[in-house]
């Protein structure tokens, strides 16, 4: 470890408060992923920390969504390629949740919309990348990316993902640690679907056998694509939500849903949507038409070899704090799942330990702010001289 290494670790070491008051401002900004103007305003208050650490950001435009942020530290050792420090500043929570429930701390915990999902991640990235620019420099380049619609899937950032993840040496995704503790090694891949089944209308009382019930059609759908799920083999198919019809005394002309598939690997989902195209195609009611459409999409994080490597570095680093770490594989999607398909080894949720994200309890163990911020100091330091 050099001195620049020991540095930094010695200036994470004394961060905590100054951690939690930036997270405080961060959770207290709403920034639902549909919510451009919330999204950008906590790229904004990132951007202004690190600048106020000397650290140039870049503004990724991006239509619709908001926009990303690029960070980038120096680091010895002419070209060697970057490990990147990546998260998304969106969450799953409508306009006004901060009002609701704003930031807090009690027994030892943070609460608050997005606090351990992931803006604790974002906080821990952002001190990481100021530790060692006051070190004088990363003993290999060092690049922040914070994102904007990681929750609905990165539809518009996931181009810039994989782009960063091409030359990278690493990626280290916070998403918030496992309440375990734990980092995870594992991602199902997801596929969010919309169909829509047209019918014909007709008067229910008056002309029923004239009409072709959409409702009718996508209720046998919904029983066939549950019936995909196979949870010996990891693959589910949820149908999640569902609309439908004109009136009561009408026969139903359209139905909607919204689909979720969950798989494993690469063939899982061959597999998976091979069967979801069939039944959308399926004549059950005759007269009924049905259209899928693709709304977003998760590839799986599936370790190979390099991702295997940084996990095992990560553990000794953590271990060496008197921290021990394992590896857990988990049913829900990140961007992760993107940078390991391009081939970049990739470790994920080695954010600050959390739990109960996307719901009214969520929650944050402030006192694993700093070890994981450590812990991830450490790694970078290990990867260098490997």
């Amino acid at each position: 470890m050099t001195a620049c290494d020991t540095d930094a670790l010695r200036w994470l070491d004394g961060q905590e408060g100054a951690m939690l008051s930036l997270l405080e401002e961060l959770v207290n900004i709403d920034s639902g992923s549909y919510d451009k103007a919330g999204v950008d305003a906590v790229g904004t208050r990132i951007a202004a920390f690190l600048a106020g650490e000397g650290i140039p950001a870049t503004t990724i435009p991006v239509e619709g969504y908001g926009d990303a942020l690029r960070a980038e530290v120096a680091g010895s050792g002419g070209g060697n390629r970057p490990v990147v420090l990546m998260g998304h500043r969106d969450t799953v929570f409508p306009k006004g949740e901060v009002s609701r429930r704003p930031f807090h701390v009690a027994d030892g915990r943070a609460y608050g919309p997005g606090v351990a999902d992931m803006k604790a991640g974002l906080v821990m990235n952002a001190f990481v990348l100021a530790a060692y620019h006051r070190a004088g420099g990363a003993p290999m380049p060092l690049t922040g990316l914070f994102t904007s619609d990681e929750e609905i899937g990165s539809p518009a950032c996931r181009p810039i993902i994989e782009e960063t993840a091409r030359g990278a040496r690493a990626v280290l995704n916070s998403e918030p640690g496992r309440p375990t503790g734990n980092v995870v090694t594992g991602r199902k891949g997801g596929v969010f679907m919309h169909l829509e089944v047209l019918g014909k209308a007709a008067h229910s009382g008056g002309n029923f056998a004239d009409g072709r019930s959409a409702i009718l059609a996508l209720a046998h759908k919904t029983v066939a694509f549950h019936a995909i799920t196979d949870l010996d083999r990891g693959t589910t198919v949820n149908v999640g939500l569902i609309s439908g019809g004109q009136s009561v005394n009408t026969v139903a002309p359209r139905a909607t849903c919204e689909i979720d598939l969950r798989y494993v690997t690469p063939l899982d989902r061959e597999d998976a949507m091979a069967r979801i195209a069939a039944i959308v195609t399926d004549g059950t009611v005759p007269g009924t038409t049905a259209h899928l459409t693709v709304k977003g999409e998760f590839l799986p994080l599936v370790q190979d070899a390099g991702s295997r490597a940084l996990f095992e570095t990560y553990a000794r680093a953590s271990a060496g704090q008197g921290v021990p770490v394992a590896g857990e594989f988990a049913g829900g999607c990140a961007d992760s799942g993107f940078t390991a398909s391009v081939g970049c080894p990739t470790l994920c949720a080695v954010g600050p330990v959390g739990g109960k994200a996307h719901s009214p309890e969520e929650y944050l163990e402030v006192a694993s702010l700093v070890p994981r911020a450590r812990a991830m100091a450490e790694t970078i330091a290990a990867l260098a001289s490997a």
